[in-house]
């Protein structure tokens, strides 16, 4: 059989005889003619096959199918230039394959996502859903693509970790005791799923130079909101010798490579979310690839927010100072109304960053950076590490770090450990903002959220 794409890749000549195969998408017919819709999988396009009672012997049968229904279709390929379709195949015989015994639950309506999520498993066959999977699917073989040419080595970081790397602690125990003796558990002592490779990825760094972890992160933060998920996926580059600009830099290029990719490959699926997600989509990402990100540090833009709030801007938190943590409305304010397009904020407090980032001079600011872009705000974060032993097992006793469990990672800085730098982004973060979706439960296959353990 052939597969649908094919056809669409113009390799099938007019009024050749082909065989595809496919499940039914629809099916109209007054008696006389019927119209099948079929895909396999291959295309995010269907094809419609066209069949006659004179030219099908089951038409009768087919007539009264189901939906999702397997069937094998032998007719002659016919192009239609002046239809709503390219093509179509003019039926000569439809094999049943597996007939669905009963209805599926998605039918040729509109359904709602919260209602598809609870049917999961099914939810990738209608076309919102096999638009983002596709896309999610391309925007992870772009990022592979991004650093296998740019020589970084890839690096699968360990799922199973005895730290929380970020020292929030909201990582989910592994244990196979149920009285909490770590001691007598598997590892002999707390073990964690991880929350990120990035420590993981410094080590390795310091030996290739240039790495990144694309892999699975666990989170057990009680929260409900539609940008949080207990299981999600990071991209976590490290560069050995890199500065906080370097690392802007490598940020802008990864964005603009899978941008790039998404258009060269996935247009059809992004023109078709454009026209049912979001109007803006191919809009926001056109200009995305086509600017120049532009860089302002954090205190620039508490000056912006300030005089914004003065101006009578309608901010819902209006309690806008030096070191707090911005909101996602000032993030957009900033790259929305101030900038219009995508820009980095650094040298964030060092008090509401991370232990391992750089201490500026002024030793009240580190070398962070955050990428916030319209229509969500933040999408990447990332800093310069701190290089020096000292400075950083300083750190982890100002936020309470358990330096004794990480003693691995700080002894990096013995041994040849100039600088370096990195950055996280979230994945499904990403597939929202190129898709338009709103919700991460509608970016992930099979969404793991507090309460929700379906499948």
């Amino acid at each position: 059989m052939i597969k649908i794409v094919d056809l669409f890749n113009n390799k099938i000549t007019s009024d050749e005889v082909i065989s595809v195969g496919g499940w039914i998408k629809s099916n109209r017919n007054n008696g006389k003619l019927g119209f099948l819709v079929l895909n396999d999988g291959s295309a995010f396009q269907n094809v419609q096959v066209v069949y006659k009672p004179s030219e099908v012997a089951n038409f009768a049968k087919i007539e009264g199918i189901k939906l999702s229904s397997a069937v094998k279709v032998t007719g002659k390929f016919i192009l239609t230039p002046t239809a709503k379709q390219p093509f179509e195949i003019q039926a000569q015989a439809i094999e049943i394959l597996d007939e669905a015994t009963e209805d599926s639950p998605v039918q040729k309506k509109e359904h709602s996502f919260e209602y598809l999520r609870e049917i999961a498993h099914l939810r990738a066959r209608t076309n919102t859903f096999n638009a983002v999977f596709r896309i999610r699917s391309s925007c992870a073989f772009a990022i592979h693509e991004f650093f296998n040419k740019n020589n970084f080595i890839y690096v699968h970081t360990p799922i199973i970790t005895g730290n929380d790397a970020e020292g929030a602690g909201e990582s989910f125990v592994v244990t196979t005791r149920t009285d909490g003796n770590y001691a007598e558990d598997f590892f002999g002592k707390k073990a964690s799923l991880t929350v990120s490779g990035q420590l993981h990825a410094e080590g390795f760094a310091q030996a290739f130079g240039q790495v990144y972890t694309f892999g699975p992160t666990f989170r057990a933060e009680n929260s409900n909101t539609t940008k949080h998920c207990a299981e999600f996926w990071m991209i976590e580059p490290e560069v050995a010798f890199n500065d906080l600009s370097q690392n802007m830099d490598l940020v802008e290029e990864m964005i603009k490579a899978i941008i790039n990719y998404l258009f060269n490959h996935n247009f059809v699926e992004l023109t078709f979310l454009n026209e049912t997600v979001d109007k803006t989509l191919l809009e926001r990402l056109t200009i995305l690839k086509d600017s120049s990100f532009t860089r302002m540090t954090y205190s620039e833009a508490i000056n912006v927010l300030t005089t914004a709030l003065n101006n009578n801007h309608p901010f819902e938190n209006k309690d806008i100072f030096w070191g707090m943590d911005l909101q996602t409305e000032h993030e957009r304010f900033l790259c929305e109304e101030v900038t219009k397009k995508p820009m980095f904020l650094t040298d964030y407090p060092k008090d509401i960053k991370a232990f391992y980032m750089k201490v500026n001079s002024d030793n009240k600011t580190v070398a962070a950076c955050d990428l916030l872009v319209p229509g969500i705000g933040e999408l990447v974060g990332g800093s310069e590490r701190e290089s020096n032993y000292d400075k950083i097992v300083a750190r982890c006793h100002e936020m309470n770090v358990p330096v004794e469990e990480l003693t691995w990672y700080l002894d990096l800085r013995k041994y040849g450990y100039y600088k370096s730098a990195g950055f996280g982004l979230g994945f499904e973060r990403l597939v929202m903002y190129v898709t338009g979706i709103l919700n991460i439960r509608d970016v992930i296959p099979f969404p793991r959220t507090p309460k929700n353990l379906l499948f």
